[in-house]
């Protein structure tokens, strides 16, 4: 216990509670959160109604947990997608070399040198700010599995020197069982950091296009809350909640993930450290 720093439980205190308001508590939600007109419109806040109704008709407070948790769902299935890809595609290229490896290097560069914020503009402005979720999701993944990929890849090639891999090699195993069972377990620890910082680069990139209307506007997330939010010109109306709600809980949740990340990047370096 003494290897877990504070920022590291601070963290998972916050993305615990992100995690229940979006994956648990939305199972509770009385009515489809993002139909309009479910209730009386600009209602404040009540027993009934928690932080009020919006110039929709939705619940603030039931709209806010239902958008918590499609963002948390892109920001899962983009970071596992893409951390899975890299650490297998880094660790095959740099452990078997060769014409291979110096293939799969270019294509990681390549994909690299490629900014996706445009390609994901460009996309969503030629579907007429109507593309779904899953096409920013694949986006997001296609551009970010060779950042771990790369990393990977020079942690295999420091790896595949040491002396228990060549044991491995010499008592007859093959590439595969020698990728999953001698070196992937070595990197967990690295590739768990790897995977919260995806998290964070796709619930931005996913927010940032949801508030300047070129994601999926009828899908409720924290950017699209936002957006409908400004448009229906909820700061004149003073509907605080409605709007700063999303805007705090996107903060809340990027601290949360940053504290976590960082915290569990010290806790395995230490950890190693004393091994």
């Amino acid at each position: 216990m003494r290897l877990i720093k504070p920022r590291l439980l601070v963290g998972i205190v916050i993305v615990s509670i992100f995690s229940v308001l979006g994956l648990l508590v939305p199972l509770f939600a009385p009515e489809d959160p993002t139909a309009w007109n479910t209730y009386f419109r600009n209602l404040p806040p009540s027993a009934e109604h928690i932080m009020g109704t919006n110039n929709l008709g939705q619940d603030i407070f039931w709209l806010l947990t239902w958008s918590i948790r499609n963002s948390l769902w892109i920001g899962l299935g983009v970071s596992a997608a893409a951390t899975v890809i890299g650490v297998l595609v880094g660790i095959f290229s740099g452990f078997v070399g060769g014409i291979t490896d110096r293939v799969l290097t270019l294509l990681m560069d390549v994909v690299i040198a490629v900014p996706s914020l445009p390609i994901l503009i460009l996309i969503s402005a030629l579907l007429g700010g109507k593309s779904s979720l899953w096409i920013i999701a694949g986006v997001l993944v296609v551009f970010n599995w060779p950042w771990p990929g790369r990393q990977a890849r020079a942690m295999a090639l420091s790896l595949r020197e040491r002396e228990f891999i060549n044991v491995a090699g010499a008592s007859g195993e093959n590439t595969l069982k020698i990728i999953v069972w001698e070196i992937l377990p070595f990197m967990l620890g690295w590739a768990l950091a790897n995977f919260i910082n995806t998290i964070l680069v796709a619930i931005s990139a996913e927010s940032g296009l949801a508030i300047i209307g070129l994601a999926s506007l009828k899908d409720a997330t924290l950017g699209t809350m936002i957006y409908w939010a400004m448009q229906h010109q909820a700061l004149l109306l003073e509907k605080w909640l409605w709007i700063l709600s999303p805007i705090l809980s996107i903060m809340l949740l990027f601290i949360g993930l940053f504290l976590v990340s960082t915290g569990w990047s010290d806790y395995f370096a230490t950890r190693r450290g004393r091994q």
